[in-house]
């Protein structure tokens, strides 16, 4: 796998180096982005807030995970684990649907940024089709960037990676080896690195970060679209150092098709989502 290397996405050619990216290593880093910095640094600041001071524990209950809508706070102690492990991550969050429940102070940053990210993914998902082979793409049931059109499924995930205490169960870590179950991720450069994306021989490459920087990985929808063509990779967030063992913020918008999109011939976008939140334990 060549190593991940950032892209300038006002280049003429960071579409196709983009996709080739893609293509090779089921990621792609972007640099001079177009996303506010400002505002997803208010993000990270304010939820900072919510997770490390209290506000989080004190959650009305009006604002917990419910199963059915998976909106919500996702406490440590109900927090998913990764397909396969026996261990949860060692993380909280909160689940952020347009339709779906959050504090008035911080829905309007949320939502702004939810309506930014999501028309730069429309774009990136064009982008996409336009460097998929015709024998691929042919495929595709309807174009990648109308699939997402209407979605309620499309999640914005706040996420807190407290600091380690010593505690914590022997083989538990920030985020467990895994794939996204959805067609693209979106994701800010978080506050503290620690992102690595799995190499074909089995060796682990750390993700380029900055706060110019935008990571953009397939997920498993996609690849199923595909036929395989763009792969889902394995990646994880390792534990920090002991010089480095601070709070670290994470903004993924995970973007997900309509129910109804018709993935392949195996499964609807629908069927595949309930498939997979089984097999997390939180469906």
């Amino acid at each position: 796998m060549p190593h991940l290397v950032a892209i300038d996405y006002r280049s003429d050619d960071a579409p196709e180096r983009f996709c080739q990216s893609l293509r090779e290593t089921g990621f792609g880093v972007l640099s001079n982005h177009p996303l506010d910095r400002s505002l997803i640094a208010r993000i990270y600041d304010h939820w900072l807030v919510f997770f490390t001071e209290g506000i989080a524990g004190e959650c009305p209950d009006d604002f917990v995970m419910q199963i059915e809508t998976q909106d919500g706070f996702f406490s440590r102690e109900i927090a998913e684990s990764a397909k396969g492990e026996s261990e949860q991550d060692i993380k909280e969050y909160f689940h952020f649907y347009p339709w779906g429940r959050c504090q008035g102070s911080l829905r309007d940053e949320l939502q702004s940024y939810f309506d930014l990210a999501s028309a730069l993914a429309s774009e990136l998902l064009d982008w996409i089709e336009r460097y998929t082979p015709e024998d691929i793409s042919s495929g595709y049931t309807e174009p990648l960037s109308s699939m997402i059109v209407d979605s309620r499924e499309t999640l914005l995930r706040v996420l807190h990676y407290p600091p380690l205490t010593g505690g914590e169960p022997k083989d538990a870590v920030w985020a467990a080896a895994h794939e996204d179950i959805n067609l693209i991720t979106v994701l800010p450069s978080s506050n503290v690195s620690g992102l690595q994306v799995q190499a074909v021989d089995g060796s682990w490459l750390d993700v380029p970060d900055g706060d110019d920087k935008l990571v953009v990985n397939i997920g498993d929808m996609l690849q199923e679209a595909s036929g395989g063509y763009y792969p889902s990779t394995t990646h994880r967030v390792v534990n920090p150092t002991s010089e480095s063992n601070e709070s670290r913020m994470s903004l993924p918008l995970f973007l997900h098709p309509r129910p109804d999109v018709r993935l392949s011939d195996r499964y609807t976008a629908e069927s595949y989502l309930e498939e997979r939140l089984r097999e997390l334990g939180v469906k």
